[in-house]
């Protein structure tokens, strides 16, 4: 068993967030006594499961790797049962399905004993052609290409992308000194959710000009704009406390994550306009499903991993 390092400048982060949680906890109880008039029951909801997300989060990274794998898994587990849930595979493919399933903790494992080479192959090489082999073996050709499209897919997106913010706990610590792998984790996850809450709130306060209106007709040019630029403006404030990125950098790293978050939200808005459903799941009240919220970190995740890997390690 794997125990993490917790830096000091990782408890002070989550401090952070635990305080800006109080401090929209006390705005909304304040809104809801000055306006009674007006129903807040979903921002309620949602602040409430924020602070259960937040906690459990915590609680996984600060006990061991082990724990903080078994949460990402569960987190991959749940995103492609919704995934698979939202579109209907073929009778015929039930023992595919339990091969797609296999490859989460085979995914997982090859974190734990930090086997990059496998790591980065296992879903988009093996899997990519070990799943159509065990459909061809079950001779069932009827919808063959939209069933074997799905699953890989729902592998890529569920497991892969989101695979490498676990990953990120797998890197050597000394790459990282001042908040370590959990540091680099809390980083990614916090600009991800901050820009995804920047992005609505600018869009909702400034928005008039609208991005893109076939795929998500609430997205708009201000709140795009808005969100990219508070979530840079983040980055540069605590990339020096959680990662090795120095403040000229961070500003990048910023505005990448700020645009492929919004990228990520609306690909995964795409698949529910498509498939005439508003939500994933209602696992999380007020947010919808686990792929509801990790819609941006589809995109953030591999990216964010790369851009360190390749510049510090």
């Amino acid at each position: 068993m794997k125990y993490l390092h917790v830096k000091p400048n990782v408890l002070y982060g989550f401090g952070g967030v635990f305080a800006l949680l109080l401090i929209a906890t006390i705005i909304v109880v304040a809104l809801r006594l000055l306006n009674r008039n007006k129903d807040y029951t979903e921002l309620t909801l949602r602040i409430k499961s924020w602070w259960a997300m937040i906690a459990l989060l915590f609680v996984a990274l600060a006990t061991n790797e082990t724990v903080t794998l078994i949460f990402f898994a569960t987190v991959s587990f749940l995103a492609l049962k919704e995934f698979l849930s939202l579109i209907p595979t073929r009778r015929a493919d039930r023992r595919v399905l339990l091969v797609a399933f296999l490859c989460i903790p085979i995914q997982y494992l090859l974190v734990y004993i930090s086997w990059y080479g496998v790591f980065i192959i296992l879903i988009p090489v093996y899997a990519f052609l070990f799943l159509p082999l065990c459909m061809v073996t079950i001779g069932e050709t009827q919808g063959f290409l939209r069933a074997v499209g799905t699953l890989h897919w729902g592998l890529m997106t569920t497991v892969f992308c989101v695979s490498h913010g676990a990953y990120l706990l797998a890197l050597p610590e000394e790459g990282n000194p001042v908040g370590g792998g959990v540091g680099l984790v809390l980083f990614l996850l916090f600009l991800t959710q901050l820009n995804d809450v920047a992005q609505f709130v600018w869009g909702k306060a400034l928005g008039r000009h609208k991005i893109t209106p076939r795929v998500s007709p609430n997205k708009t040019w201000e709140g795009f704009v808005g969100g990219v630029a508070t979530t840079t403006g983040a980055a540069w404030l605590i990339a020096p406390y959680l990662t090795p990125i120095p403040h000229p950098y961070s500003l990048a790293f910023g505005a990448a994550i700020g645009v492929a978050g919004f990228f990520g939200d609306v690909t995964i808005s795409a698949l529910k306009r498509d498939l005439q459903v508003k939500d994933s799941g209602d696992l999380l009240p007020g947010h919808g499903g686990i792929l509801d919220r990790i819609d941006s970190l589809v995109f953030t995740s591999p990216l964010f991993f790369h851009l360190v890997y390749w510049q510090y390690y």
